[in-house]
Parts: structure tokens; sequence; C-alpha cells
């Protein structure tokens, strides 16, 4: 899906349910069955259960034994049977539809967060709508407002520029939940690791190996995890008793490998360059060590080079990369989890959870 595709504005004009159909008042039953079409009491009949058990099987309802929702399962499949999900929107006033917010669908550390999130909520028999927001305000309200409609049941933010832009008010009305980029004094539900930490074990660990200049290619400050990364690699140094040199703090423009490569020429003009290069993701990071080729480096015996987030790239280039391995599968079924246990018990809150980072050493460092 890309960029403000076709597909993206297919799907909300498709679950744009009240305005299509004339509001709720229209009686449609999902039980019917139209010219070819497998009715739920079909099903209960090839099962020989309820009625009322095929819908809790449907419902993913924990109150039926694992037999019978075998049997239930295999008589769907059998008959061929599909949920009429509008009518069931509109008779139980769910979408059955969560949004997840991200602002690159191109960035592959989203990836495998989607995945865990999808894990999560297809035993739920949800469906995901991937929203690509590209930090655009107007993009980032029209998806919010599939919650302030009813067209979507919660989010599962993953974009910093929406994060920063939550009102505490809003979170408490409508069911979403921020993923890695979060505020614990925010008041919304979050999953994510210490960023802090993360980055003051991963500088002390290029500390250890003897480099006194370390360079910090960072992303834009106004977000928490930036500001996070840059004070943990502030700590390692204090703690090693050199000073932060601001000519080694480099701002890069995006995330994106062309951001990490145009990084590096500047660091190498210094009159005294770095030898190591600590940046905030792996794919800035891969793009620093292509600056370096570019420049008649090598990595690691002319300049290291730390990432971070641990995408599948990372293991793969030539050097491999060292970097801080975030849990990102985990992360997304967490996410999920806090998102799900919100729309169960109609509850308001801002439990969070912080998993476990680790460094994983590799060849570029």
């Amino acid at each position: 899906m890309g960029k403000g595709s076709a597909a993206q504005d297919n799907v909300i004009d498709y679950i744009n349910v009240e305005q299509a159909v004339g509001a709720k008042h229209h009686q449609l039953d999902g039980d019917a069955a139209g010219e070819g079409k497998v009715s739920i009491s079909q099903v209960a009949a090839h099962a020989g259960v309820s009625v009322a058990t095929v819908s809790r099987v449907l419902n993913a309802s924990q109150a039926v034994r694992e037999s019978t929702r075998a049997r239930v399962t295999a008589s769907i499949h059998a008959l061929g049977y599909r949920v009429n999900q509008l009518a069931r929107s509109l008779r139980t006033d769910e979408s059955r539809l969560l949004l997840v917010m991200v602002p690159d669908i191109g960035n592959p550390f989203y990836a495998q967060i989607v995945q865990g999130i999808d894990e999560a909520v297809q035993a739920r028999s949800y469906a995901l709508l991937l929203c690509e927001t590209n930090g655009d305000p107007f993009r980032e309200r029209r998806y919010l407002d599939l919650l302030h409609t009813r067209r979507a049941d919660g989010a599962i933010c993953l974009d910093p520029d929406t994060v920063q832009q939550a009102r505490q008010a809003e979170a408490l009305h409508f069911p979403w939940v921020a993923c890695c980029e979060f505020d614990r004094g925010a008041g919304i539900p979050y999953a994510g690791i210490d960023n802090r930490a993360a980055a003051r074990e991963a500088a002390a660990y290029l500390l250890d190996k003897g480099h006194c200049r370390i360079a910090f290619v960072n992303s834009d400050t106004r977000y928490m995890y930036a500001r996070e990364r840059l004070q943990g690699y502030m700590d390692a140094l204090a703690a090693a008793g050199i000073e932060v040199e601001d000519e080694y703090l480099v701002r890069a423009e995006g995330l994106d490998f062309a951001a990490g490569r145009s990084a590096v020429a500047g660091l190498l003009a210094l009159t005294d360059p770095p030898t190591a290069i600590f940046a905030v993701s792996d794919t800035l990071a891969l793009g620093v060590m292509r600056g370096l080729h570019d420049s008649g480096l090598s990595v690691p015996g002319d300049m290291a080079v730390m990432g971070f987030d641990d995408i599948d790239l990372a293991r793969q280039t030539c050097p491999s990369l060292t970097t801080v391995a975030q849990p990102m599968r985990d992360l997304g079924r967490h996410a999920a989890a806090l998102l799900l246990r919100r729309l169960d018990t109609q509850k308001s809150g801002a439990e969070g959870i912080i998993l476990p980072h680790s460094l994983v050493l590799r060849e570029s460092a």
C-alpha cells in the first residue's frame, strides 16, 4: 500500500457504512441466507450445535469447549460461511476494524510490529486498516475521525507526530494505544522500551571498545524517543568523564537510508572526526555505512557503526550491523492486548508496559 494510495481511500469509503445505508434504522438480518449464501442456522445444523454456540465461536468467546469450537470451525469452512460484517456492525455498534497508524509504511521497523498486532487481533476476528500518516496532521485527523464516528473501534499509533499531538481527554473517550513513541505522563496506554537505558548501554559498549569520539546521528528531538536516546548517549559519555561535543551531534533529515548516507560528509570534514557513529535507527545506520564506503572508509576498521532496532537487514549486510534490538513483534502483540483489554472492559486508563531490549553484537562495532 503506497502513500495516499487508492486502496486506503477505498477502504475508508467502504467502511463509511452509516452514510451508505442511511443510518442504523435499517433492519439488516445477518442470519438471512440470500441466494447462494449460507446462514448461521445452516452452520449450526451441520455442526450439531445451537445457533448461540456458533455465535459464541464467531465472537471468539472462551465459554466454548475446544472440541465444540473445532467442530463448528470445520463446519464454517466446509459450508463456506461468511459473516455479514455490515449487518453485524449495524446491529452491535461494532465495526470490528482497528486502525494502525504508522508514519512510513516503507520503514521495515514497523513491518514486524504490525505483524505482531495482526497475530494478536486475528484470534478476536478484528481486521486492521493500515494508515500511513507521513506526519501530516490532516491525514492523522482524518484517520482519528474514524474513531469519533465509530467507523473503527480502536487505534494503535506508531506515529510520533500523532502521539505528540494527543490530548489526554481524547484518549479517555476513544480507545487507542501508543506503541514505541509514548509519554508516561500523557495518560495514554503504551507499549515500548526504555530508550534512555538502551542508548546508554549502546554508547557504553562503544566507549568500552576504546572509542572516545562518538558521533550521534539523531532524529528530531521534538520526539520523545529521540530525546531519551540522546540523553542515554550523554549519560554514557558523562559516566566516562567525556564532554559531549556539539559537532558530533547530527540531526538527520529523516530516519531513512538516504538521510544516514548524507549525514556522513559533515562528520568526516571535522578536524577531529569521530571514530564511531551511533545512529538512532538501523535504516540510518545502514545509510551511514554506505556513506563511509563511498568515502573509501572501512567498517569497522576505520569507523565503527552502531544502529538501533535490529531490523532483518541488520544481519544481512556486510559487515553485519551491531545494534540495539527492540522486541518488535512483542511490542505489537502487547499494544494489541492493551487495546483489546480497553475494548473489552470499556474502562479508560493509562496502563503501560516496558519490554526488555538487548544489545546485539555483530561486525560493524
